[in-house]
């Protein structure tokens, strides 16, 4: 391969920990927990369910640490993979991630900013045509609405400025995240102090484990009114508020341009995850002083902050949300792009992706890995899954959608492994340097492989049409692996060392 640029070392602790914090901030804190609430049924257990993603996902990041500081190098949790078990499974995790996982979610959050930018601006809307639908058989569609359209955009201006160099995307990724982090914490204190009502707190913390209002089934006639059921409804919820809680491991994406990696990636990942479960704890806290816990499961469009900025800011609330979500989203997704293209960067090196993506421009970032990520991304968000209801009435959903749901699994699976691989490289490559060795090992990582698992079970158990098939679309990557490699063979190409300095 030719020579090239190398990456520069530009990103300290701070913008490391923004990148953390920044990524996992988008719309689902906003939102979600209406959804939790109709599947747990209860106050109390609607904080559980976010003690249970904190302390899932607080584990994951201080496990995690060892193999960022072990393997300070471009491609995050694609290197871990590949080094613990085989290229294969390496691959399998990169193929994912860029057909669905990371593109999938750029194109959800850029529809997301489309439609709260619609609050504010309502002709950019789901239903205000360019191009209407044209229908691609009986269940699918293709359209362009003025929402697309926005979202289109959104990804090609931030794609194009993370191509102007590493300086740029980190100062978005930092105003961003301070900016947005500012507003929840607003959000939070505002709703504890000035949108506090007295009847709403007494209902929810004076009963806080009554299974109440309308449940929804979390499995074919299972509901949180049973004991297994509220087990189910539990780990059902976990696709929720962890989705919400994901892509704090970005960051190890970005490695090979961390100052200081060895030290500065893991203490990002605890930083920035101890940051934003915190504030999402006590987000939802907020919105069970100021609202009834039935109005939070029936809110209109799910949208729990604007109904609690309704109440401290009557008339005035739900447009001045509407500007922090859209802060939110913008920085999420602009630390989606500019990590995810280093995946791809690490994978084209090791000749299992599209050669471009594995060059750096003179910039010092993979151009092309970030225009070959835009262009699946914008094609997400065009094509509509088509709902006919009883009464013949067509409405449309969003593709993506879909496909996340179908991936959560198979993502969660994911990082099962990749914590696993910390007891495998322990045992494969005991030689290693480990200037960070994860805390409380074996405990916390075997812990979190054991609550991560009987999620993952229940899943696979009670919510069928949504788990299995993420496990064809990773299956689906296995003929590509064996066709890129031998493509890679002619060419000459030889796996990248991960462990070389």
């Amino acid at each position: 391969m030719a020579q090239q640029a190398n990456f520069i070392r530009g990103l300290g602790l701070l913008d490391s920990t923004m990148i953390v914090a920044g990524s996992m901030i988008g719309s689902g804190i906003f939102i979600v927990s209406a959804d939790i609430a109709r599947q747990v049924g209860s106050p109390g257990w609607l904080l559980v369910v976010w003690v249970v993603t904190g302390a899932l996902t607080l584990m994951a990041a201080l496990s995690y640490g060892e193999l960022a500081a072990m393997m300070p190098k471009a491609g995050g949790q694609y290197v871990y993979l590949r080094e613990a078990f085989s290229p294969l499974w390496g691959f399998l995790y990169g193929w994912t991630l860029f057909l669905v996982i990371q593109t999938g979610t750029i194109a959800a959050v850029a529809v997301g900013f489309a439609r709260y930018l619609g609050v504010l601006w309502p002709r950019i809307s789901e239903t205000n045509y360019l191009v209407a639908p044209i229908a691609l058989g009986g269940q699918y569609a293709i359209s362009l609405s003025t929402a697309q359209l926005m979202g289109i955009g959104m990804i090609l201006l931030l794609t194009w400025m993370n191509t102007r160099g590493l300086r740029l995307g980190k100062w978005i990724q930092n105003v961003f995240t301070v900016a947005k982090t500012g507003a929840l914490i607003a959000l939070i204190v505002l709703g504890g102090t000035v949108g506090y009502q007295a009847i709403a707190a007494e209902a929810n913390f004076g009963d806080l484990w009554t299974v109440r209002g309308s449940l929804q089934d979390v499995g074919p006639g299972v509901t949180a009114a049973t004991g297994l059921g509220l087990l189910v409804a539990i780990c059902v919820a976990q696709t929720n508020s962890l989705f919400s809680s994901d892509a704090w491991h970005n960051v190890t994406f970005t490695a090979g341009e961390v100052r200081n990696p060895r030290r500065n990636l893991p203490l990002s990942l605890a930083l920035g995850t101890i940051l934003v479960i915190s504030l999402y704890l006590l987000a939802n806290v907020a919105y069970l002083v100021a609202l009834p816990f039935e109005t939070i499961q029936t809110v209109a469009s799910d949208r729990v902050a604007s109904a609690t900025a309704e109440v401290i800011l009557p008339g005035g609330g739900a447009a001045l949300m509407a500007v922090g979500i859209l802060i939110s989203i913008f920085g999420c997704n602009n630390g989606l792009i500019l990590t995810g293209a280093r995946a791809y960067y690490a994978m084209a090196r090791d000749g299992l992706f599209f050669r471009a993506a594995g060059q750096l421009n003179r910039s010092h970032v993979p151009a092309w890995g970030l225009v070959i990520q835009c262009l699946w991304s914008c094609l997400l968000v065009l094509p509509r899954t088509v709902q006919v209801a009883a009464d013949g009435t067509v409405s449309y959903g969003n593709l993506y959608g879909n496909l996340l749901n179908y991936v959560i699994s198979a993502a969660l699976l994911f990082y099962i492994l990749t914590i696993t691989a910390i007891f495998v490289l322990r045992h494969k490559r005991p030689d290693l340097p480990r200037p960070y060795r994860a805390i409380g090992y074996p405990v916390i990582p075997a812990l979190y492989v054991i609550g991560a698992g009987v999620v993952l079970v229940v899943l696979f158990a009670y919510q069928t049409a949504t788990t299995w098939p993420g496990l064809v679309i990773v299956v689906s990557g296995v003929p590509v692996y064996f066709g890129w490699r031998a493509l890679a063979r002619r060419r000459g190409i030889e796996p990248v060392e991960a462990f070389s300095e």
